[in-house]
Order: C-alpha cells, then sequence, then structure tokens
C-alpha cells in the first residue's frame, strides 16, 4: 500500500489544497445533481486499497480503551439479528418516514448522518434521538474521496460532523459509530473514529437503494445478500427515497417472518460478522 508523506499537511496551504479537492468530490454540492438537475448517481464504492496518509507523525493517537478501530459489521444482540443502518439524512421529507416504518415495526436502527445535514434539521436528529436510535458520523460533507486527502482534512472531517451531530441532538447525546462515505475508511481515520468514541462502521448488505432500482430490487437484494452477515444499508438521504420507504417496511416484514430480531452494531466488542460487502473487501457501486 503506498503512502504518502503527511509531514505539513497541517499548513494553511495543505488546507486549502484539501478544501479546493473536495468541490468536486462532496455531495451536497454539483456531484450530487445532474445537468438536468435530477439526482446523480452516487458511486460510492468500498475500497479494499484506501491510500493510507499516515506518516511519521501522521497518526492522531490510540483509542479509548473498550473501543477497537477495527471496522464493525456484527450486532450487539447476536445470535441472527439484524443491523439496520440508515444513511446521507437527516432529511425533511425522508427522515421522517423511514422513522414512521421503523416506528410501526418496532425496530431500532443506527443513522449515520451527514453534519451538515444535522446542522440544518436538528429536530430530525433530535426525533431520532428520542425514538431510541443510535447515532453514526458520516462526516461533514459526504467526501468519498476523502481516504485520498490528508490526515488533517479527514479529522476535520470526522470531528466537526461528531460535533454538529451531537449538537443538534442536545440533551447530552453521544455519536457512537464512524461510517467513512463510500467505505473510504483509512487505517487513521479509523483510529480517529476510536479516539473519540466512535466505532467504525462497515456492512454487510448493499441494498442499492441510491440508485432507485426499484422497490423489487432493494427488497431482493436484502433476501439475497443476508447471508453475507447482519448489516444492511439504507438511505433516507442524497435524493428521492420512496422506494426505501416501501422496500424498508417490506423487508422488516419479512425479516420478522423469518424470526431475526434487529439490534444495533457491535461498539466494544470483536467483530465476528467478517465483512463480504463492505469496507475492507470489494463491493458494487451506489453504497454508503
Amino acid at each position: 500500500m503506498a503512502r504518502a508523506n503527511t509531514k505539513g499537511v497541517r499548513t494553511g496551504a495543505a488546507v486549502v489544497a484539501s478544501a479546493a479537492a473536495v468541490a468536486v468530490t462532496v455531495w451536497g454540492a454539483a456531484a450530487l445533481f445532474g445537468p438536468d438537475g435530477t439526482a446523480a448517481s452516487q458511486q460510492n464504492v468500498a475500497r479494499p486499497g484506501a491510500t493510507d496518509h499516515s506518516g511519521d507523525d501522521g497518526r492522531p493517537g490510540q483509542q479509548p480503551q473498550g473501543i477497537p478501530d477495527g471496522i464493525a459489521h456484527a450486532s450487539e444482540s447476536g445470535g441472527n439479528a439484524v443491523n439496520i443502518t440508515i444513511d446521507d439524512g437527516p432529511d425533511p421529507r425522508w427522515t421522517p418516514q423511514v422513522l414512521d416504518v421503523l416506528r410501526r415495526h418496532d425496530v431500532k436502527a443506527t443513522f449515520c448522518m451527514v453534519g451538515s445535514q444535522a446542522k440544518a434539521h436538528p429536530d430530525l436528529v433530535k426525533k431520532v434521538v428520542a425514538a431510541g436510535h443510535r447515532l453514526c458520523d458520516h462526516t461533514m460533507n459526504h467526501d468519498t474521496a476523502m481516504d485520498k486527502k490528508p490526515v488533517a482534512y479527514q479529522e476535520q472531517q470526522i470531528l466537526e460532523a461528531k460535533k454538529l451531530i451531537e449538537e443538534a441532538a442536545g440533551g447530552g447525546a453521544k455519536v457512537e459509530y464512524y461510517r467513512a462515505p463510500g467505505g473510504a475508511f483509512t487505517p487513521d481515520s479509523r483510529r480517529i473514529a476510536a479516539a473519540h468514541g466512535m466505532r467504525p462502521l462497515g456492512w454487510n448488505v448493499d441494498t442499492k437503494d441510491f440508485g432507485k432500482p426499484g422497490t423489487a430490487a432493494i427488497v431482493n437484494a436484502v433476501k439475497r445478500e443476508i447471508g453475507n452477515g447482519p448489516t444492511v444499508l439504507f438511505h433516507d438521504g442524497g435524493g428521492n427515497r420512496a422506494q426505501t420507504v416501501d422496500a424498508l417496511d417490506q423487508v422488516l416484514t419479512w425479516l420478522k417472518e423469518q424470526g431475526r430480531p434487529t439490534g444495533f452494531p457491535v461498539r466494544t466488542a470483536p467483530d465476528t460478522a467478517g465483512a463480504s460487502v463492505s469496507p475492507a473487501a470489494p463491493a458494487t457501486p451506489g453504497a454508503s
């Protein structure tokens, strides 16, 4: 794995360079929309060969005791429990509908929120927390190329988002996980997250709902891939999520019929549900 020397990345020049690079890679700007103004397809591919930008001085420190920096997939509930994870919100149209589906099925989920979205919609962050769901940091600007950026940039994206999500949640609520956009984890980003109490979070089932393939296709993806592991990826932001809302309802009904409970991803325990279609292994486009 190639290593880039990060000495000096904390200088003003490097920060400016990083800011310029993000303009063409983050969603929420031009990258999110096509020429006709409709949502563009995200190519959020998990990266098995993510660049490690750490140099001699690029290691932010050790994680607090009890929070590993390994990417989690397993469920705290063990057995055949399934983890429902929801990415890219909160969104004022779709997050309330996702919350309603979860409420009707009495299911708790992990919401991986983008910092700018949390700042814009603090009421929705509070509703997520009040309903008993958990919070996950999905970075400040959803830059799917952040694994190619300096460590200082990665740290800013992760920690600023954490701060804004927790401020929006209020009441002392904490962000418990970190999911890199598109699976763009690096050894440094995982250490940064763990050092601030957030377990890196992967996925096993890519529903491909971001690309709006149709409700049936989303449901079938879960049924086909659930054998890969327990953590399932859905989206409540980044575009029209009507198919996701319908598919989530059907998936939760099916899981109940299969006798499969739901739970939260592990935070402190070793991971026992290996990555199949997740960060650290090849994945198909349209994830996270």
